[in-house]
């Protein structure tokens, strides 16, 4: 164990945080740099939120040891970052705080990870967390005890919404709220980022940044990474036990933010296919299969209609034309700073 107060590390901390755009905001005490477990968590304006989050972290049932990087993504309300400073210098949690100027979903959750392998050498395992969820009291040693014991380089667990306006609760069974998955395995790709455990070989297998930035403001930049991580030839794993749970305010279940969560699946998917693709006919054959899914997500809507509302039989029409109006370069911007509400 590598104990070192980081009054005396602060060199060490620096060098970790090179970028100009980034600095620390806070960190404990004490850090411990021999540790193989760091836990990352993007910030955004939810700071009633993070103290939730971190709980359930400070919480975790596990014997081993482990760090947190949280990433401040506004550098001018700054909200979560001294919450973040409560919890590492009362020792509750040992890690850092830094603040990401430039704002975005993937500048954030780049800023975390880049910080967490720096700083962080002995680290194999990086978990993410969002700052509106909660860990449940054996998440991260579920996590890592699957990682370890099926050597997959990604395992991702279920996201369970827990929704403020309660009058809707077949809402979680919406396939913009439903977990990929219900089982525990081997499984093709994991999606999203807000439950996963990403090894440092994975990350070693690309350039940095590792989440594309061009996904910024539009969201998906962790599905185009773990489509890249499967087309490199790398495996994943489900552990549906790990649960986290995601608390979902009134404005998300309306009806226009689940259409234009539709829409954006749709635009992300046709984004993600379209980078993937190599060559003219490649990209060409993208274009086709969108053109495609128009009428088919006609058919699929009326069959869903047989067993579902009229709000869950839509998805498939929405997540269609979001892909359309994608290839027509027409994207929504969702993570840009001006269309989120505090």
């Amino acid at each position: 164990m590598t104990l070192i107060p980081t009054d005396l590390s602060a060199t060490r901390i620096s060098d970790a945080v090179r970028d100009p755009h980034r600095e620390i905001a806070a960190s404990s005490r004490i850090i411990d740099l021999s540790v193989g477990i760091v836990v990352c968590i993007p910030c955004f304006r939810r700071p009633q939120h993070l103290r939730s989050t971190l709980d359930s972290l400070a919480s975790q049932r596990t014997p081993r040891s482990f760090a947190v990087v949280m990433v401040e993504n506004d550098a001018v309300r700054r909200e979560s970052a001294p919450v973040a400073a409560e919890y590492l210098a009362d020792g509750r949690l040992q890690g850092v705080c830094l603040v990401e100027k430039r704002q975005g979903n993937v500048q954030a959750i780049n800023a975390a990870f880049e910080t967490a392998l720096a700083l962080f050498p002995a680290a194999t395992r990086f978990l993410m967390i969002d700052d509106d969820e909660i860990a449940s009291p054996d998440w991260l040693e579920l996590m890592v005890r699957t990682a370890e014991a099926t050597g997959a380089d990604l395992v991702g667990g279920p996201v369970l919404p827990v929704f403020e306006d309660r009058s809707m609760p077949w809402l979680s069974r919406h396939p913009v709220f439903c977990p990929a998955y219900d089982y525990s395995g081997a499984v093709p790709l994991i999606y999203g980022c807000g439950n996963c455990l990403i090894t440092r070989a994975a990350f070693e297998r690309f350039a940095r940044p590792a989440f594309d930035p061009r996904f910024n403001f539009l969201g998906g930049g962790d599905c185009d990474f773990f489509v890249r991580c499967r087309n490199a030839g790398m495996t994943f794993h489900w552990t549906a036990e790990a649960v986290i749970t995601e608390t979902v305010p009134q404005s998300r279940t309306s009806f226009g933010w689940i259409v234009k969560r539709g829409l954006r699946i749709g635009a992300i998917n046709y984004r993600v296919q379209s980078k993937a693709a190599q060559g003219a006919a490649a990209r060409v054959w993208v274009f086709a299969q969108m053109l495609g899914r128009l009428p088919l997500s006609l058919v699929r809507a009326a069959a869903l209609l047989k067993s579902s509302k009229a709000f869950v039989a839509m998805h498939p029409v929405m997540v269609a034309l979001g892909s359309a109006l994608a290839a027509f370069g027409i994207e929504p911007k969702p993570y840009k700073a001006s269309k989120i509400a505090s």
